[in-house]
């Protein structure tokens, strides 16, 4: 089911009373969901991700445009009518039942034609349950199951019904890293199974990333960037994107282009052209160093971290955002520890320029 959003905008009154502005949520949010596609949601927290998962589910109205499903307006449609499947992060399982009865009970809910009859309710469950692969945990109650097996109870529920879009809101922030890791990847492998229209909200980028076809990248209620997790990563449109994707973070140097020289400091790193002169932000991920005895990016080194097929160098310089940055070079590179400089060559690809002032990336072809 192809989900769309059209100038979707959401606005609450404001908390003090005394201050009659509405506070903004979601800000002329427009894109869409292609049918059968796992859409990440992602942003920081408090960005509006939950608000957009609400508002197409229907437990939010928006307060200026309009959703649609496939062809149909459900924007006016109550969410029980939508057709959505929805789970929520703290799993909202009724403690005094079984997980065959929690995840029978959105069928005992349907009314008239749509409410199956009892042998082939049961049916449907057993199916969900199979899909989730918690057969044999159906006669538990969750405070009988691990956070891991709860969490697959919820996703049978919201799947039970066959819904025309599935949401997730933050679905793994209560498991541990390990689990978190298999429980995506199942999530990744039911959606494929079922190929149900799937909206994953998540804070974390490497979960949207990993998992997702396209990522949203939202801030302060307003869209960012839509595409595929490793186009975003490598062409983000403007500096806030460049940060928040990639771990460890993108490091931020202050810089300026200058008769087609890019320079970072002091230090002259690299002829461009195709851009004009002005002040702007380099950023370069971790992985876009490569240590050079003659490099022209010359940093004082903190340390060095050995952390198995990679080396991460510890470093400082003069225009860095931040106190240090950290590149990450192939373990089979010798890196002197007891150095006082480390000097690097900047590979053009893993390189951006976004301007000082709209924090815009600039387009530019290294020489």
């Amino acid at each position: 089911m192809k989900v769309r959003l059209e100038h979707l905008t959401k606005r609450f009154p404001n908390r003090n009373k005394k201050i009659k502005t509405e506070v903004t949520a979601v800000s002329d949010f427009t894109f869409e969901i292609p049918d059968g596609k796992l859409i990440g949601l992602l942003g920081p927290s408090g960005c509006g991700k939950s608000t957009v998962l609400n508002l197409i589910c229907g437990l939010e109205k928006p307060t200026e445009g309009r959703i649609f499903f496939g062809d149909d307006d459900v924007t006016d449609l109550p969410p029980e009518n939508r057709g959505v499947g929805l789970v929520f992060q703290n799993y909202a399982l009724y403690p005094h039942l079984t997980a065959r009865q929690n995840i029978l009970f959105p069928l005992q809910n349907l009314k008239g034609e749509a409410r199956p009859d009892k042998a082939r309710m049961l049916e449907m469950v057993e199916e969900a349950a199979k899909l989730v692969q918690i057969s044999e945990l159906l006669d538990r109650k969750p405070s009988e199951m691990s956070g891991g097996q709860q969490q697959r109870v919820a996703i049978a529920r919201a799947l039970v019904k066959r819904p025309r879009v599935l949401l997730l809101d933050e679905p793994l922030s209560n498991l541990d890293a390990r689990l978190r890791i298999q429980t995506r990847e199942e999530i990744r492998r039911i959606q494929r199974e079922t190929g149900i229209t799937t909206v994953f909200v998540t804070h974390d980028q490497e979960e949207a990333m990993s998992i997702s076809d396209m990522i949203v990248v939202m801030k302060a209620g307003i869209l960012q960037q839509i595409g595929q997790p490793q186009d975003v990563y490598n062409r983000p449109d403007n500096l806030f994107v460049a940060k928040f994707l990639g771990t460890p973070p993108i490091n931020v140097f202050e810089g300026k282009v200058k008769g087609g020289v890019l320079t970072i400091g002091e230090d002259e790193i690299m002829k461009v052209a195709d851009t004009a002169d002005r002040d702007v932000w380099v950023g370069v991920r971790p992985e876009g160093f490569i240590l050079r005895e003659n490099g022209p990016l010359c940093c004082k080194l903190i340390g060095v971290e050995v952390m198995g097929r990679d080396v991460s160098v510890v470093a400082s310089h003069p225009a860095c955002a931040t106190e240090s940055l950290r590149a990450i070079i192939s373990a089979e590179t010798q890196v002197d520890g007891a150095a006082h400089e480390v000097r690097f060559e900047l590979q053009p690809r893993k390189l951006f320029l976004f301007d000082r002032e709209t924090e815009e990336r600039v387009p530019y072809r290294a020489l």
